[in-house]
C-alpha cells in the first residue's frame, strides 16, 4: 500500500492532476467524461473541459500492482498521455516509437509522450471483477475515484468523451 501512496504523490508533483484553465474554445463545448454500459446506464458523467485529464487505474489480474492508462481532452480530443506500469508483466510494456520510457523513481516506470488520439472519443471496456477495481480517477479537491467494477463488473462499458 505504501507504494500506491508514493504513486499518487508522483501523479500529485508531476502535475498530471493539474486543474486545467479553460480556452477559449472550450467556451463553446461543454465536454464530459462519461462511461455508459451496454443497457444504457450512466456510470459518469463529469465535466472534462479542454485540458483536464483522468485515468482509468486497475489491479493487474496477474500481478496485482496497480497500472494507470491517463488521457486528456486536447482541443476537444481524447487523447491517451502516458501510462504508468510497475512491472513488465503479462501484456504490459513499452512499443518501440510510442512514447517515451522513464523510470518513476519507484522500480516501474512511465510511457510518457504516448499522445495518440483514441478513435471517434471512445473506447469499450469490459469491466473486471472487483479484485482488478477498473475505476476512473481525475483532479478535485479530493481527487475523486469511482470504481466502475462496483457497478458493472463483467459487463462492456463505452468510456467516451463527448460535447452536450
Amino acid at each position: 500500500m505504501q507504494w500506491q501512496r508514493r504513486l499518487m504523490a508522483l501523479l500529485l508533483m508531476s502535475g498530471l492532476f493539474a486543474e486545467a484553465e479553460a480556452s477559449p474554445a472550450s467556451a463553446t463545448a461543454s465536454w464530459h467524461l462519461r462511461v455508459v454500459t451496454e443497457q444504457g446506464d450512466t456510470l459518469v458523467d463529469a465535466a472534462a473541459p479542454e485540458g483536464s485529464r483522468w485515468c482509468i487505474q486497475w489491479q493487474h489480474s496477474v500481478e496485482h500492482f496497480t497500472v494507470l492508462d491517463c488521457y486528456r481532452n486536447l482541443d476537444g480530443t481524447m487523447q491517451l498521455e502516458r501510462s504508468h506500469q510497475p512491472d513488465f508483466a503479462a501484456g504490459l510494456g513499452h512499443i518501440y516509437g510510442r512514447g517515451e520510457q522513464v523510470s518513476d523513481g519507484e522500480g516501474g516506470y512511465w510511457i510518457n509522450a504516448i499522445n495518440e488520439p483514441v478513435a471517434n472519443n471512445r473506447y469499450v471496456l469490459r469491466v473486471g471483477s472487483t479484485a482488478v477495481n477498473h475505476r476512473v480517477v481525475w483532479p478535485s479537491n479530493e481527487h475523486t475515484t469511482v470504481s466502475l467494477s462496483e457497478r458493472a463488473a463483467g459487463q462492456r462499458v463505452t468510456i467516451e468523451l463527448s460535447a452536450s
